[in-house]
């Protein structure tokens, strides 16, 4: 029986290894990304170099225009918290927070695995290593996942349930990076930065850049990515 699975695919870290996760589990990919109006766009050149290198079967960017909102550093004008410690990135909501983004993505997910006959979908979100994003935490997914069996005909007909996986959700970022590592992951085409140069260099201040040196270091593994300045 062909297992399918749509994976939501940022081009970043943690979305890449979950694209290598669902694949060792046996699952066909169909990866997803969105071009919301980000000001880090730069990293959907990495999603089509993802998806195309570990062969998913196929791979949809949506427009979803998040940026007529605001609302957030990411898809404003507004600075982009940098230098940070570890201390004041685990304290408080920050700036590059957008609003619903993550319940907006996984319902287009869903409506394309609907379509599809998927009843399985996959995110990297995080819970331990993050910036305190509401929609990462696990109460969140279970509450989106009831509203999904709840709410779509392949939920309230299908012989199977609509599961959404987070197999990152409460792994540290070194044991995310020695998970992907072990999997084949090349690090070096994914994009993690919300500051990146214009030339796609990573800015190694935000906080995703921090948090994923972070990783590396703990790991004892140097990262492959670009920096401007390391």
């Amino acid at each position: 029986m062909d297992r399918k699975a749509v994976v939501l695919l940022s081009g970043g870290l943690d979305s890449t290894t979950v694209l290598a996760i669902a694949q060792r589990q046996g699952f066909s990919v169909y990866a997803l990304s969105f071009d919301y109006g980000q000001n880090h766009k730069i990293e959907l050149e990495s999603a089509k170099v993802v998806a195309n290198r570990y062969g998913a079967v196929q791979h949809v960017v949506a427009m979803v225009d998040l940026r007529s909102f605001g609302g957030s550093a990411l898809t404003t004008d507004q600075p982009i918290p940098k230098n940070r410690s570890a201390e004041a990135i685990g304290r408080g909501i920050p700036a590059t927070y957008v609003p619903a983004r993550n319940t907006v993505f996984l319902s287009l997910a869903l409506a394309w695995a609907e379509t599809l006959a998927i009843t399985d979908i996959f995110l990297g979100v995080n819970a331990l290593d993050y910036s305190g994003y509401p929609d990462c935490r696990p109460e969140f997914i279970q509450a989106f996942e009831n509203m999904a069996n709840l709410g779509t005909k392949i939920g309230i007909e299908g012989i199977k349930q609509i599961k959404i996986h987070t197999p990152l959700i409460l792994m540290t970022k070194k044991e995310i990076i020695e998970a992907g590592l072990a999997l084949g992951v090349d690090y070096g085409i994914t994009t993690t930065c919300y500051a990146p140069s214009s030339s796609g260099k990573a800015c190694g201040e935000c906080d995703a850049c921090f948090l994923r040196l972070k990783g590396f270091a703990e790991a004892g593994i140097v990262d492959p990515a670009k920096y401007v300045s390391i």
